[in-house]
């Protein structure tokens, strides 16, 4: 599916990647993690065809420089920092289904699983859309392409919540025919996402490590939190996350992968904190 051998990459005197050997088999689930400037972006916009680098790279079983137009016919990409783009909603929708060969309703369905009814932006430009409404489209045209690769570099990042757990369920739909590299600088905030963790360091492999493979990614957790005190601060944290309380009592339901973000929230607040029961329910 991807394999590296020797790949380095540099940017004037400074070393990016240096002599990487990787193989990502199909159907994998990769974290790719690692603080900022690790490499990840370097590595994916190799991986994608943007750099030139020394050393092999083969991706898809297509070089991805020698043969960019095939390769990105067949990778769903969400970027870090999605693109200025000044086309319309509408327009950047049907320019993207023209590409893909997909109908662009597909993209809106996708959009609307996500929380975001299409109808109501799609005649104002892409650029002047919100952080997560940008991000809303462009996962919905990565995953409404059926790509049997996803590429995915911070793709919940300006997602609330509720758009996190239909973004699971969009994921936990492919599991088992498409192969997902999905990068963060938080192992917290991928990791029940995946089977498989590469950190990279300085351009380097410094951990590539199986993991548990045991959590539904379109599950979700019960919660019954209890607090010493009333407190804002906590309050109004716990209502961003959908749950609902009485001051004292606050009780309601997460997305199963984001159990990890969810206690380093709560780990905020352990000073307030006097019961804590999560609960693993389909």
């Amino acid at each position: 599916m991807i394999e590296l051998r020797h790949v380095s990459k540099q940017f004037k005197k400074s070393v990016v990647l240096d002599d990487l050997d990787l193989a990502i088999a199909a159907g994998e689930r990769i974290a790719l993690i690692g603080s900022n400037g690790a490499g990840k972006t370097t590595l994916i916009r190799c991986l994608l065809g943007e750099y030139v680098h020394a050393g092999a790279l083969s991706v898809l079983g297509l070089d991805p420089r020698r043969a960019r137009a095939e390769l990105l016919g067949r990778v769903g990409f969400v970027p870090q920092l999605p693109p200025p783009l000044r086309m319309t909603v509408r327009d950047l929708l049907r320019f993207a289904g023209e590409l893909a060969g997909t109908d662009p309703a597909r993209f809106e369905d996708l959009a609307g699983r996500l929380g975001l009814e299409v109808a109501k932006v799609r005649h104002l430009p892409f650029v002047k859309l919100s952080g997560g409404m940008k991000q809303k489209i462009l996962i919905a045209i990565a995953l409404g392409r059926d790509c049997e690769l996803l590429i995915l570099d911070e793709p919940a990042a300006n997602l609330d919540p509720e758009a996190r757990h239909a973004f699971f369920g969009l994921l936990a739909e492919r599991v088992g025919w498409a192969t997902m590299l999905i990068s963060s600088h938080r192992l917290d905030e991928v990791a029940p996402l995946v089977n498989r963790v590469i950190e990279l360091d300085m351009g380097r492999v410094v951990l590539d490590d199986r993991v548990a493979d045991e959590v539904a990614l379109a599950g979700r957790v019960r919660c019954r939190l209890v607090l010493r005190r009333d407190e804002p601060a906590i309050a109004h944290a716990l209502s961003e996350w959908g749950l609902a309380g009485d001051g004292l009592v606050w009780q309601g339901s997460i997305a199963g992968p984001d159990r990890l973000r969810f206690l380093g929230m709560l780990a905020r607040y352990v000073g307030v904190l006097t019961h804590i029961e999560l609960e693993e329910h389909a």
